[in-house]
Protein backbone atom coordinates (compact mmCIF):
# COMPACT_ATOMS: atom_id res chain seq x y z
CA UNK A 1 0.00 0.00 0.00
CA UNK A 2 1.31 3.61 0.01
CA UNK A 3 1.13 4.23 3.42
CA UNK A 4 0.69 2.98 6.28
CA UNK A 5 -2.67 4.33 7.47
CA UNK A 6 -3.71 2.71 4.35
CA UNK A 7 -2.12 -0.52 5.11
CA UNK A 8 -3.84 -0.79 8.83
CA UNK A 9 -7.12 0.34 7.53
CA UNK A 10 -7.07 -2.44 4.81
CA UNK A 11 -6.14 -4.91 7.51
CA UNK A 12 -8.63 -3.95 9.70
CA UNK A 13 -11.57 -2.88 7.19
CA UNK A 14 -16.53 -5.10 9.02
CA UNK A 15 -33.10 -12.83 16.03
CA UNK A 16 -35.21 -10.92 13.42
CA UNK A 17 -38.48 -12.46 11.29
CA UNK A 18 -36.93 -13.44 7.56
CA UNK A 19 -38.49 -11.97 4.58
CA UNK A 20 -39.64 -8.57 5.31
CA UNK A 21 -37.74 -5.79 3.82
CA UNK A 22 -36.18 -4.35 0.84
CA UNK A 23 -36.69 -4.82 -2.78
CA UNK A 24 -34.70 -1.73 -3.72
CA UNK A 25 -33.83 3.69 -3.06
CA UNK A 26 -34.90 8.85 -2.25
CA UNK A 27 -38.11 9.50 -0.13
CA UNK A 28 -40.52 11.24 2.04
CA UNK A 29 -41.77 9.47 4.84
CA UNK A 30 -43.49 5.74 4.31
CA UNK A 31 -43.01 6.91 1.20
CA UNK A 32 -41.41 4.35 -1.80
CA UNK A 33 -38.44 5.56 -3.46
CA UNK A 34 -37.05 5.01 -7.28
CA UNK A 35 -35.39 2.21 -5.77
CA UNK A 36 -38.64 0.89 -3.85
CA UNK A 37 -37.56 1.25 -0.52
CA UNK A 38 -39.39 2.63 1.64
CA UNK A 39 -38.52 5.12 4.45
CA UNK A 40 -40.39 4.93 7.72
CA UNK A 41 -40.45 7.01 10.66
CA UNK A 42 -37.49 6.26 13.00
CA UNK A 43 -40.03 6.79 15.94
CA UNK A 44 -41.35 3.17 14.55
CA UNK A 45 -37.92 1.52 15.77
CA UNK A 46 -37.06 3.49 18.62
CA UNK A 47 -34.64 5.99 17.14
CA UNK A 48 -34.91 9.93 17.46
CA UNK A 49 -34.91 12.42 14.94
CA UNK A 50 -33.12 14.05 16.28
CA UNK A 51 -30.25 12.01 16.41
CA UNK A 52 -30.65 10.96 13.22
CA UNK A 53 -30.08 14.58 12.36
CA UNK A 54 -26.63 13.83 14.65
CA UNK A 55 -26.05 11.12 12.13
CA UNK A 56 -26.22 13.70 9.07
CA UNK A 57 -23.90 16.27 10.74
CA UNK A 58 -21.17 14.23 11.79
CA UNK A 59 -20.50 13.47 8.03
CA UNK A 60 -21.51 17.18 6.91
CA UNK A 61 -18.85 17.95 9.78
CA UNK A 62 -16.38 16.07 7.38
CA UNK A 63 -17.25 17.16 4.61
CA UNK A 64 -17.09 20.93 5.62
CA UNK A 65 -13.49 20.09 6.98
CA UNK A 66 -12.70 18.49 3.51
CA UNK A 67 -11.62 15.21 4.96
CA UNK A 68 -13.96 13.33 2.93
CA UNK A 69 -15.77 14.66 -0.46
CA UNK A 70 -19.31 12.79 0.39
CA UNK A 71 -20.19 9.43 1.14
CA UNK A 72 -23.69 7.45 1.14
CA UNK A 73 -25.14 6.25 4.29
CA UNK A 74 -28.22 4.18 5.16
CA UNK A 75 -29.47 2.46 8.46
CA UNK A 76 -31.78 -0.12 8.91
CA UNK A 77 -33.90 -1.86 12.19
CA UNK A 78 -35.83 -3.67 12.67
CA UNK A 79 -36.02 -4.30 9.15
CA UNK A 80 -37.30 -0.73 8.79
CA UNK A 81 -35.39 1.12 6.59
CA UNK A 82 -34.87 4.77 8.89
CA UNK A 83 -32.08 6.55 6.68
CA UNK A 84 -30.79 6.93 3.23
CA UNK A 85 -28.77 9.66 2.42
CA UNK A 86 -26.30 10.79 0.02
CA UNK A 87 -23.65 13.86 1.11
CA UNK A 88 -21.33 15.80 -0.20
CA UNK A 89 -19.66 14.80 -3.98
CA UNK A 90 -18.61 12.27 -6.27
CA UNK A 91 -15.75 14.14 -8.23
CA UNK A 92 -14.45 17.00 -7.00
CA UNK A 93 -12.76 17.87 -10.26
CA UNK A 94 -16.41 18.44 -11.78
CA UNK A 95 -18.39 18.69 -8.60
CA UNK A 96 -21.02 16.55 -9.09
CA UNK A 97 -22.97 15.50 -6.18
CA UNK A 98 -22.90 12.65 -4.63
CA UNK A 99 -26.13 10.37 -5.59
CA UNK A 100 -27.67 7.29 -3.57
CA UNK A 101 -26.94 4.79 -6.39
CA UNK A 102 -23.29 5.67 -6.56
CA UNK A 103 -21.22 3.09 -7.50
CA UNK A 104 -18.38 2.41 -5.30
CA UNK A 105 -15.32 0.27 -5.76
CA UNK A 106 -15.77 -1.98 -1.70
CA UNK A 107 -11.86 -3.50 -1.91
CA UNK A 108 -12.11 -5.52 0.86
CA UNK A 109 -15.52 -5.18 1.48
CA UNK A 110 -15.93 -8.14 -1.09
CA UNK A 111 -14.75 -10.40 1.74
CA UNK A 112 -17.72 -10.98 3.36
CA UNK A 113 -19.41 -11.70 -0.33
CA UNK A 114 -17.10 -14.47 -0.58
CA UNK A 115 -17.41 -15.70 3.11
CA UNK A 116 -20.99 -16.27 2.49
CA UNK A 117 -20.39 -18.10 -1.08
CA UNK A 118 -18.36 -20.57 0.61
CA UNK A 119 -20.79 -21.73 3.55
CA UNK A 120 -23.53 -21.67 1.11
CA UNK A 121 -21.30 -24.57 -0.49
CA UNK A 122 -20.84 -25.67 2.74
CA UNK A 123 -24.71 -26.14 3.22
CA UNK A 124 -24.65 -27.74 -0.24
CA UNK A 125 -22.03 -30.31 0.92
CA UNK A 126 -19.38 -29.09 -1.83
CA UNK A 127 -17.04 -28.71 1.01
CA UNK A 128 -16.40 -28.12 5.00
CA UNK A 129 -14.40 -26.12 6.69
CA UNK A 130 -11.59 -28.18 7.51
CA UNK A 131 -10.73 -29.15 3.94
CA UNK A 132 -7.40 -28.51 3.28
CA UNK A 133 -7.00 -26.63 -0.04
CA UNK A 134 -5.13 -28.84 -1.46
CA UNK A 135 -8.11 -31.00 -1.94
CA UNK A 136 -9.11 -28.34 -4.54
CA UNK A 137 -5.82 -27.37 -5.36
CA UNK A 138 -3.40 -30.10 -5.48
CA UNK A 139 -0.25 -27.48 -5.95
CA UNK A 140 -0.74 -26.43 -2.30
CA UNK A 141 0.00 -29.68 -1.03
CA UNK A 142 3.56 -29.66 1.31
CA UNK A 143 3.92 -26.03 1.95
CA UNK A 144 6.52 -24.51 3.46
CA UNK A 145 6.68 -22.27 6.26
CA UNK A 146 9.28 -19.18 6.05
CA UNK A 147 11.18 -18.18 9.59
CA UNK A 148 13.16 -15.58 9.69
CA UNK A 149 15.64 -13.86 12.20
CA UNK A 150 14.41 -10.16 13.48
CA UNK A 151 16.83 -8.66 11.88
CA UNK A 152 16.49 -10.44 7.94
CA UNK A 153 16.46 -7.70 5.41
CA UNK A 154 16.43 -10.32 2.79
CA UNK A 155 16.03 -14.42 1.94
CA UNK A 156 19.24 -14.98 2.72
CA UNK A 157 18.28 -14.70 7.00
CA UNK A 158 15.07 -16.61 5.92
CA UNK A 159 15.02 -20.63 6.40
CA UNK A 160 12.36 -22.69 5.04
CA UNK A 161 10.65 -25.31 7.56
CA UNK A 162 7.71 -27.96 6.55
CA UNK A 163 4.25 -26.86 7.19
CA UNK A 164 2.81 -29.09 10.07
CA UNK A 165 -0.53 -29.10 8.35
CA UNK A 166 -1.85 -28.30 5.01
CA UNK A 167 -4.07 -24.80 5.09
CA UNK A 168 -7.74 -25.14 5.77
CA UNK A 169 -10.26 -23.65 3.81
CA UNK A 170 -11.03 -22.19 7.67
CA UNK A 171 -8.02 -21.14 7.73
CA UNK A 172 -8.48 -18.84 4.77
CA UNK A 173 -11.83 -17.77 6.50
CA UNK A 174 -10.52 -16.71 9.17
CA UNK A 175 -6.59 -14.94 8.27
CA UNK A 176 -5.18 -18.03 10.17
CA UNK A 177 -3.23 -19.58 7.03
CA UNK A 178 -0.02 -17.47 7.30
CA UNK A 179 -0.50 -17.15 2.95
CA UNK A 180 1.36 -13.96 2.16
CA UNK A 181 -0.40 -12.37 5.22
CA UNK A 182 0.65 -8.55 6.56
CA UNK A 183 3.07 -9.41 9.21
CA UNK A 184 2.41 -7.27 12.16
CA UNK A 185 0.10 -4.80 10.70
CA UNK A 186 2.63 -2.78 9.15
CA UNK A 187 4.89 -5.12 7.69
CA UNK A 188 4.75 -8.04 5.53
CA UNK A 189 5.29 -11.73 6.92
CA UNK A 190 8.63 -13.12 6.27
CA UNK A 191 7.54 -15.27 3.38
CA UNK A 192 7.89 -11.91 1.19
CA UNK A 193 11.46 -11.78 1.87
CA UNK A 194 11.75 -15.22 -0.23
CA UNK A 195 8.23 -15.08 -2.22
CA UNK A 196 8.59 -14.14 -6.17
CA UNK A 197 4.82 -14.79 -7.09
CA UNK A 198 3.44 -11.99 -9.58
CA UNK A 199 -0.02 -11.92 -11.04
CA UNK A 200 0.38 -11.12 -14.73
CA UNK A 201 -2.17 -9.34 -17.04
CA UNK A 202 -4.18 -11.74 -18.38
CA UNK A 203 -4.41 -13.93 -15.37
CA UNK A 204 -7.40 -15.32 -14.39
CA UNK A 205 -8.14 -17.07 -10.90
CA UNK A 206 -7.73 -20.04 -12.38
CA UNK A 207 -4.36 -19.35 -13.71
CA UNK A 208 -2.98 -17.36 -10.90
CA UNK A 209 -4.28 -19.06 -7.77
CA UNK A 210 -2.36 -22.60 -8.15
CA UNK A 211 1.02 -20.84 -8.36
CA UNK A 212 0.07 -19.40 -4.61
CA UNK A 213 0.61 -22.89 -3.34
CA UNK A 214 4.51 -22.18 -4.08
CA UNK A 215 4.10 -19.59 -1.79
CA UNK A 216 6.25 -20.02 1.85
CA UNK A 217 3.79 -19.34 4.72
CA UNK A 218 4.52 -16.89 7.14
CA UNK A 219 3.73 -18.86 10.43
CA UNK A 220 2.63 -22.47 11.08
CA UNK A 221 -1.22 -22.89 10.16
CA UNK A 222 -3.26 -22.02 12.38
CA UNK A 223 -0.96 -20.54 14.74
CA UNK A 224 -1.44 -16.51 14.69
CA UNK A 225 -3.79 -14.43 12.99
CA UNK A 226 -2.38 -12.31 10.61
CA UNK A 227 -4.63 -10.89 7.90
CA UNK A 228 -4.19 -12.10 4.17
CA UNK A 229 -5.08 -8.97 2.22
CA UNK A 230 -5.46 -10.19 -1.11
CA UNK A 231 -4.15 -14.24 -1.32
CA UNK A 232 -5.83 -15.94 0.99
CA UNK A 233 -9.92 -14.96 0.13
CA UNK A 234 -8.33 -14.79 -3.95
CA UNK A 235 -7.83 -18.60 -3.07
CA UNK A 236 -11.16 -18.97 -1.65
CA UNK A 237 -12.83 -17.40 -4.61
CA UNK A 238 -11.04 -19.54 -7.03
CA UNK A 239 -11.95 -22.66 -4.55
CA UNK A 240 -16.16 -21.51 -5.36
CA UNK A 241 -15.33 -21.74 -8.81
CA UNK A 242 -13.78 -25.10 -8.85
CA UNK A 243 -16.74 -26.42 -6.44
CA UNK A 244 -19.54 -24.88 -8.15
CA UNK A 245 -18.40 -25.34 -11.62
CA UNK A 246 -19.52 -21.86 -12.61
CA UNK A 247 -17.06 -18.67 -12.71
CA UNK A 248 -17.12 -16.88 -9.61
CA UNK A 249 -19.42 -13.74 -11.12
CA UNK A 250 -21.58 -16.33 -12.54
CA UNK A 251 -22.05 -18.08 -9.26
CA UNK A 252 -22.44 -15.16 -7.01
CA UNK A 253 -24.84 -13.23 -9.93
CA UNK A 254 -27.05 -16.56 -9.21
CA UNK A 255 -27.35 -17.00 -5.60
CA UNK A 256 -26.74 -13.62 -4.41
CA UNK A 257 -27.00 -10.69 -6.24
CA UNK A 258 -30.05 -11.67 -7.72
CA UNK A 259 -31.82 -13.28 -5.06
CA UNK A 260 -31.06 -10.08 -3.12
CA UNK A 261 -31.51 -7.78 -5.64
CA UNK A 262 -28.54 -6.20 -6.13
CA UNK A 263 -28.70 -4.75 -9.54
CA UNK A 264 -25.47 -2.61 -9.22
CA UNK A 265 -22.93 -5.70 -7.88
CA UNK A 266 -20.38 -7.01 -9.89
CA UNK A 267 -16.80 -7.25 -10.62
CA UNK A 268 -16.94 -4.83 -13.53
CA UNK A 269 -18.90 -2.14 -13.64
CA UNK A 270 -20.91 -1.91 -17.47
CA UNK A 271 -20.17 0.95 -19.36
CA UNK A 272 -23.82 2.32 -19.23
CA UNK A 273 -23.31 2.89 -15.25
CA UNK A 274 -19.89 4.33 -15.20
CA UNK A 275 -20.87 7.42 -14.90
CA UNK A 276 -22.13 6.22 -11.25
CA UNK A 277 -18.85 5.23 -9.98
CA UNK A 278 -17.40 7.77 -7.45
CA UNK A 279 -13.98 9.19 -7.91
CA UNK A 280 -11.23 8.00 -5.15
CA UNK A 281 -9.80 11.14 -3.71
CA UNK A 282 -6.68 12.01 -1.22
CA UNK A 283 -7.47 15.53 1.07
CA UNK A 284 -4.96 18.07 0.19
CA UNK A 285 -4.61 21.13 1.47
CA UNK A 286 -5.54 23.03 -1.35
CA UNK A 287 -8.48 20.85 -2.00
CA UNK A 288 -9.52 17.05 -3.04
CA UNK A 289 -7.25 15.06 -5.62
CA UNK A 290 -8.78 12.49 -8.18
CA UNK A 291 -6.53 8.97 -7.20
CA UNK A 292 -6.18 5.99 -9.72
CA UNK A 293 -7.55 3.30 -8.23
CA UNK A 294 -4.72 0.90 -6.63
CA UNK A 295 -6.18 -2.17 -9.10
CA UNK A 296 -6.02 0.19 -12.43
CA UNK A 297 -9.30 0.50 -14.29
CA UNK A 298 -10.11 -2.60 -16.04
CA UNK A 299 -11.38 -4.55 -17.24
CA UNK A 300 -10.67 -7.40 -14.91
CA UNK A 301 -10.60 -10.90 -16.46
CA UNK A 302 -9.00 -11.14 -12.85
CA UNK A 303 -12.20 -11.70 -9.81
CA UNK A 304 -10.55 -11.02 -6.66
CA UNK A 305 -12.39 -12.48 -3.83
CA UNK A 306 -10.05 -10.17 -1.35
CA UNK A 307 -11.25 -6.63 -3.14
CA UNK A 308 -12.47 -7.16 -6.51
CA UNK A 309 -16.22 -6.11 -6.36
CA UNK A 310 -18.37 -2.93 -7.45
CA UNK A 311 -21.43 -2.28 -5.58
CA UNK A 312 -24.07 0.51 -3.64
CA UNK A 313 -24.66 1.43 -0.64
CA UNK A 314 -28.21 -0.10 -1.61
CA UNK A 315 -27.25 -2.99 -2.45
CA UNK A 316 -24.85 -3.96 0.66
CA UNK A 317 -27.62 -2.65 2.65
CA UNK A 318 -29.75 -5.76 1.10
CA UNK A 319 -26.44 -8.27 1.91
CA UNK A 320 -26.50 -7.04 5.88
CA UNK A 321 -29.95 -7.57 6.40
CA UNK A 322 -30.08 -10.74 4.78
CA UNK A 323 -27.87 -11.52 7.46
CA UNK A 324 -29.58 -9.92 10.49
CA UNK A 325 -32.78 -11.64 9.44
CA UNK A 326 -29.98 -15.06 9.59
CA UNK A 327 -30.04 -15.91 6.54
CA UNK A 328 -33.66 -14.59 4.57
CA UNK A 329 -34.83 -11.51 3.06
CA UNK A 330 -37.70 -10.84 1.15
CA UNK A 331 -38.93 -14.28 1.38
CA UNK A 332 -35.68 -15.58 0.06
CA UNK A 333 -33.79 -18.05 2.23
CA UNK A 334 -29.52 -17.55 1.40
CA UNK A 335 -28.24 -19.12 3.96
CA UNK A 336 -29.48 -21.55 6.94
CA UNK A 337 -30.18 -19.78 10.36
CA UNK A 338 -27.07 -21.91 12.20
CA UNK A 339 -24.65 -21.09 9.58
CA UNK A 340 -25.01 -17.16 10.00
CA UNK A 341 -24.21 -17.70 13.41
CA UNK A 342 -20.93 -19.69 12.78
CA UNK A 343 -20.50 -16.88 10.27
CA UNK A 344 -20.82 -14.31 13.51
CA UNK A 345 -18.70 -16.39 16.33
CA UNK A 346 -15.33 -16.00 16.70
CA UNK A 347 -13.64 -18.52 15.77
CA UNK A 348 -9.64 -17.17 16.73
CA UNK A 349 -10.13 -17.46 20.35
CA UNK A 350 -7.82 -14.33 21.64
CA UNK A 351 -5.28 -14.12 18.37
CA UNK A 352 -7.41 -11.19 16.57
CA UNK A 353 -7.66 -8.99 19.65
CA UNK A 354 -4.13 -9.23 20.48
CA UNK A 355 -3.27 -8.84 16.72
CA UNK A 356 -3.14 -5.12 16.50
CA UNK A 357 -4.61 -4.19 20.16
CA UNK A 358 -5.68 -0.20 19.52
CA UNK A 359 -7.59 -1.47 16.77
CA UNK A 360 -8.77 -4.85 17.72
CA UNK A 361 -9.24 -5.37 21.44
CA UNK A 362 -12.20 -6.15 22.66
CA UNK A 363 -13.15 -8.05 19.43
CA UNK A 364 -13.11 -11.70 17.63
CA UNK A 365 -12.80 -13.03 13.99
CA UNK A 366 -15.72 -15.00 12.87
CA UNK A 367 -15.95 -16.23 9.28
CA UNK A 368 -14.70 -13.22 6.97
CA UNK A 369 -15.72 -10.75 9.59
CA UNK A 370 -15.10 -9.65 13.09
CA UNK A 371 -16.94 -9.90 15.80
CA UNK A 372 -17.68 -7.17 18.88
CA UNK A 373 -17.08 -8.91 22.20
CA UNK A 374 -16.61 -6.18 24.51
CA UNK A 375 -19.21 -4.02 24.22
CA UNK A 376 -17.10 -0.97 25.79
CA UNK A 377 -14.68 -1.56 22.39
CA UNK A 378 -17.73 -1.30 20.16
CA UNK A 379 -17.91 1.96 18.99
CA UNK A 380 -20.99 1.96 19.96
CA UNK A 381 -21.96 -1.35 18.21
CA UNK A 382 -23.90 -4.32 20.64
CA UNK A 383 -22.12 -7.45 21.67
CA UNK A 384 -21.94 -9.63 18.83
CA UNK A 385 -22.12 -7.17 16.14
CA UNK A 386 -20.10 -8.44 13.12
CA UNK A 387 -19.13 -6.88 9.47
CA UNK A 388 -16.09 -5.63 7.71
CA UNK A 389 -15.24 -2.63 5.37
CA UNK A 390 -12.45 -1.74 2.59
CA UNK A 391 -9.81 0.27 2.31
CA UNK A 392 -11.00 3.54 0.61
CA UNK A 393 -13.97 3.45 3.15
CA UNK A 394 -17.10 1.36 2.44
CA UNK A 395 -17.94 0.11 5.70
CA UNK A 396 -21.01 -2.50 6.22
CA UNK A 397 -22.21 -4.39 9.64
CA UNK A 398 -24.95 -5.94 10.95
CA UNK A 399 -25.88 -5.95 14.87
CA UNK A 400 -28.17 -8.60 16.19
CA UNK A 401 -28.45 -6.59 19.56
CA UNK A 402 -29.60 -3.95 18.21
CA UNK A 403 -31.32 -4.67 15.54
CA UNK A 404 -29.22 -2.60 13.39
CA UNK A 405 -27.38 -3.06 9.84
CA UNK A 406 -25.55 0.04 8.85
CA UNK A 407 -23.94 0.87 6.11
CA UNK A 408 -21.45 3.98 5.10
CA UNK A 409 -19.84 4.61 2.20
CA UNK A 410 -17.00 6.61 0.97
CA UNK A 411 -13.74 6.41 -1.33
CA UNK A 412 -10.97 7.78 0.19
CA UNK A 413 -7.36 6.73 -0.37
CA UNK A 414 -6.80 6.60 3.35
CA UNK A 415 -10.22 4.62 4.31
CA UNK A 416 -10.60 7.00 6.94
CA UNK A 417 -11.66 4.70 10.48
CA UNK A 418 -12.67 7.58 12.15
CA UNK A 419 -15.59 8.50 10.31
CA UNK A 420 -16.94 5.32 10.91
CA UNK A 421 -16.33 5.75 14.17
CA UNK A 422 -18.10 8.92 13.99
CA UNK A 423 -21.16 7.85 12.07
CA UNK A 424 -21.53 4.68 14.44
CA UNK A 425 -21.09 6.68 18.13
CA UNK A 426 -24.06 8.57 16.45
CA UNK A 427 -26.05 5.88 15.21
CA UNK A 428 -25.72 4.25 19.05
CA UNK A 429 -27.13 7.51 20.69
CA UNK A 430 -29.82 7.94 18.27
CA UNK A 431 -31.24 4.92 19.16
CA UNK A 432 -33.89 5.84 22.74
CA UNK A 433 -35.54 2.48 23.02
Amino acid sequence: MTTNSHRVFLILAIALAAGVLLPEAVYADDSKDRFGWTLHKPEEVGISRDGLNKVREVIQKNIDKKVIAGAVTAIVRNNKLVWFEAQGIRDAPTGAKMEKDDIFRMMSGTKPVVAVAVLILMERGKLTLDDPVSKFIPEFKEQRVAVAEKWAKDAKGVKLVPAERDITVKDLLTHTSGLMSSGDGLNPGPGSLVNKIERRPDDTLADYVPRLGAAALDFQPGAKFRYSALAGFDTLLRIVEITSGQTAEEFLQENLFKPLDMKDTSFNVPEGKKARLVSIHSSRKDGFRVEKHLFGEGPWKYYSGAGGLFSTAHDYMQLEVMLLNKGALNGKRIMKPETVELMAKNHVSKLFAEWFPPMTAGHGFGLGVRVVEDKAKGGGRGVGAFGWGGAYGTESWADPELGVAAVMFIQMQSGLPNVTSGFQQALRKAIVK
